[in-house]
C-alpha cells in the first residue's frame, strides 16, 4: 500500500544475520558467507559482492522505486542484489497496520521486541497502536467497542496517563468531524494510519525498516547544503527538488546578485549620509548633509527609482532614517549637535510632529516598535525616550549615551550601544537593563538582522564584527574594509539574510557570505566614504549606497538586453569582484 510516494515496504537490513533470519522464515537461502550463490527456489543465481554502503543505497533505490509503484523493477533489483528492503516481521507489521488490523499488529510487534530501540519503546508503539484503534472505533460509533479499548488495554499500560483522560472525553463528539477536529486527527484510513506508522518507524533502527522517502530527504539535503555553500544563492523561490537538476551541482552565477551599478541619485548637493529601504520594499529614503530628505519610489520591473516627495529645512542635515514597520512614516534626525527629531507622513507629506525636549538635547538615532505605535530615540549627551506618534515621552532612561538604537521583537527590549564600547538591553516595562556585547574599541553603529539573534557592528579601527544577540559571542570578522572613526552604517541582505554588507572609508562597498570573512563582492564607483549600505528587504538582488561625494548608487543584477540602453551612461562605474 502507497501513501503520498512513500514505499508502503521501505524499511530492512542488509547484515547476514536478518538475511539468515529472512531464509528461515520463507524457506530460502540467503547470500553465502562468500557471497557467490544464493538458491531461491528456481535454481541458482549469482549474487553480488558488495559493500555495506552499497547495500544501502541499493536499498534506498528498491524503496525509491517502490514509491513510484515499479514493485516489479524492486523486487528484481532485491533479487539480483541478495539485499532485503525491509525485515520480514517489519514488513508484516506495516501490512497489518496500514490495513487497519489491530490483531495482527500487536501479534508483530512481540515478534520486533528485540528489534525495537529503548527499553520503553514497545510499550509507546503499543500506545500508538490502541490509540488509533480507538479513534477508529469512535470514528465507526463503535462505542462500547472503544470503551473496551479504553479500559482493558490503554489503560492499564500506565502510560500517558494525561492522554488517556484526553482520549476519554472524545466519546462525547456526536459526529465524525467534530471527532477529527477535536483530537486534530486525519480519520480513519490510509492517511492517519501512514503518519502512525511513520510514529512507530521512528523507534525502529533502519536496518530492520527505513525511514519513509529516505532517498528524498538525502537529495534534497545535498541540496540544501549545497546552497548553503554557494557564496552568491540569494533566491528563496527554488525550492523543493523539481526546481534544480540533481545532474549537476548546484552554482549561482553573479548575474542576479547586486554588483551592477543600475542607477546613480544626483538630486542631493551635498554629502548623503544615510540611505534606507522602506520595510515593504517600495520605497527608498535618503539623507544629506544638504538638509534634505528625498523618498524615492521604486518601479517594481526595471527597478528604476523617481523622486516621490522632497522634505526640507532638516537645518543640521539628515543623518539617521527610521521606517515605521507600515512604511507609511519616517523619522529624520540629525549629527550630534542636532535637538530635533522629524516625524514625517509619507503619504500625505505631512509633519507628523517635529519633537524637541531640551536643545541641550543631541537625538541621532531612533527605532520603532514592531507595533508602530511606540519607538524610541537617544543621542550622545544622555538622552534616551520611549515615545508615541504625537512626540509625547512614554519613558526615558537617564544618563545613557546613546550611540545607536535597535528596538528588539518582543515589543518591549531596545538594544542601545553607548560611549563605553558595549551594547546594552533596556526593558522599558521593568526597567531592567544587562550588558549584551562588550567590545574593545568603540561601536560606531550596529544593526540587527530579521529574528534579532544576529547584531552586526561596525567597530572603530576593527572593522564589521558579527555577534550572536542570544549566546553573547562573536562569530565573525570580516575582513577587507576600512573603518576609523567615521560612522558607517552596515547590514544584513539576501533571501535568507545569508550576506552583509557595508560601506568603507576606501570608498568601496564590501559584501561577504555569513559564513565567510572574505569579501565575495568589492562595488566601486564612488569617490569618497561609503557612509551607509542597506539592502532591499523584497527585492533581494537590489542594493543601495551613499556616499560623501554627494550620490547614492543603486546596485542590482545584471541588465537583461532591453535594460542595456537605461545604464549606459553609467559605463564609467564598475564592479570588482573577489571571490573567496
Amino acid at each position: 500500500m502507497q501513501s503520498n510516494g512513500c514505499a508502503a515496504h521501505n524499511g530492512g537490513t542488509g547484515d547476514r544475520q536478518v538475511q539468515a533470519s529472512t531464509s528461515q522464515m520463507n524457506g530460502a537461502c540467503s547470500a553465502t558467507s562468500n557471497g557467490e550463490l544464493r538458491e531461491d527456489g528456481e535454481g541458482t543465481e549469482p549474487v553480488k559482492l558488495m559493500c555495506q554502503s552499497d547495500r544501502d543505497i541499493v536499498r534506498l533505490i528498491g524503496q525509491h522505486l517502490r514509491g513510484l509503484g515499479l514493485n516489479h523493477t524492486a523486487d528484481q533489483l532485491m533479487r539480483e542484489s541478495g539485499c532485503m528492503l525491509e525485515h520480514p516481521a517489519a514488513a508484516k507489521f506495516r501490512t497489518h497496520v496500514m490495513d487497519g488490523d489491530w490483531d495482527k499488529a500487536e501479534a508483530d510487534l512481540n515478534e520486533l521486541k528485540t528489534l525495537v530501540d529503548g527499553t520503553d519503546a514497545t510499550v509507546r508503539m503499543r500506545f500508538l497502536l490502541l490509540e488509533q484503534k480507538y479513534l477508529e472505533h469512535l470514528e465507526d460509533s463503535r462505542v462500547l467497542d472503544a470503551l473496551a479499548c479504553l479500559r482493558n488495554e490503554l489503560t492499564p499500560l500506565k502510560y500517558n496517563t494525561e492522554r488517556v483522560h484526553e482520549l476519554s472525553t472524545y466519546i462525547m463528539c456526536s459526529t465524525p468531524g467534530d471527532l477529527q477536529s477535536m483530537a486534530n486527527w486525519q480519520g480513519k484510513g490510509d492517511v492517519s494510519r501512514q503518519i502512525l506508522m511513520e510514529k512507530l518507524q521512528s523507534y525502529l533502527p533502519a536496518s530492520v525498516m527505513l525511514p519513509p522517502c529516505r532517498l528524498m530527504t538525502l537529495l534534497n539535503q545535498a541540496v540544501e547544503l549545497q546552497k548553503d555553500h554557494c557564496p552568491y544563492h540569494n533566491t528563496s523561490s527554488d525550492t523543493g527538488l523539481d526546481t534544480v537538476s540533481l545532474l549537476i551541482d548546484h552554482v549561482c552565477t553573479k548575474d542576479q546578485f547586486p554588483c551592477t551599478p543600475i542607477q546613480i541619485l544626483t538630486e542631493h548637493i551635498d554629502e548623503v549620509w544615510f540611505c534606507r529601504f522602506s520595510p515593504d520594499g517600495t520605497k527608498l529614503a535618503t539623507g544629506s548633509k544638504d538638509g534634505t530628505l528625498i523618498i524615492w519610489d521604486i518601479e517594481k520591473v526595471t527597478y528604476k527609482l523617481t523622486i516621490r516627495r522632497t522634505f526640507e529645512s532638516h537645518s543640521y542635515g539628515v543623518s539617521y532614517i527610521a521606517w515605521s514597520p507600515d512604511s507609511v512614516y519616517v523619522i529624520a534626525l540629525g549629527p550630534d549637535d542636532c535637538s530635533d527629531l522629524w516625524l514625517w507622513n509619507i503619504e500625505t507629506g505631512d509633519l507628523r510632529v517635529k519633537m524637541s525636549q531640551s536643545p541641550e538635547d543631541s537625538l541621532t538615532s531612533a527605532s520603532w516598535q514592531v507595533d508602530g505605535r511606540r519607538f524610541v530615540a537617544g543621542g550622545t549627551r544622555g538622552q534616551f525616550y520611549q515615545c508615541d506618534l504625537d512626540g509625547n515621552v512614554l519613558d526615558s532612561w537617564e544618563g545613557v549615551r546613546v550611540q545607536c538604537l535597535a528596538c528588539q521583537k518582543d515589543n518591549k527590549t531596545v538594544l542601545a550601544s553607548d560611549t563605553h564600547q558595549r551594547i546594552r538591553a533596556y526593558n522599558f516595562e521593568d526597567l531592567t537593563d544587562r550588558r549584551v556585547i562588550q567590545e574593545d574599541h568603540p561601536i560606531m553603529s550596529f544593526t540587527l538582522n530579521d529574528t534579532g539573534q544576529l547584531a552586526l557592528l561596525n567597530v572603530a579601527t576593527q572593522g564589521v564584527h558579527l555577534w550572536d544577540v542570544n549566546d553573547r559571542s562573536l562569530v565573525q570578522k570580516f575582513r577587507g574594509v576600512t573603518q576609523g572613526f567615521y560612522t558607517i552604517h552596515s547590514c544584513f541582505g539576501g533571501s535568507s539574510q545569508n550576506f552583509v554588507a557595508s560601506g568603507s572609508e576606501d570608498n568601496k562597498v564590501y559584501i561577504w557570505h555569513i559564513k565567510l570573512e572574505k569579501p565575495i563582492a568589492v562595488l566601486e564607483g564612488h569617490t569618497r566614504t561609503v557612509n551607509c549600505v542597506h539592502w532591499n528587504p523584497v527585492y533581494h538582488n537590489l542594493l543601495v549606497s551613499a556616499s560623501d561625494d554627494g550620490t547614492a548608487r543603486v546596485w542590482g543584477p545584471r541588465p537583461t538586453r532591453s535594460m542595456q540602453g537605461t545604464l549606459m551612461s553609467h559605463r564609467h562605474v564598475y564592479t570588482t569582484f573577489v571571490t573567496h
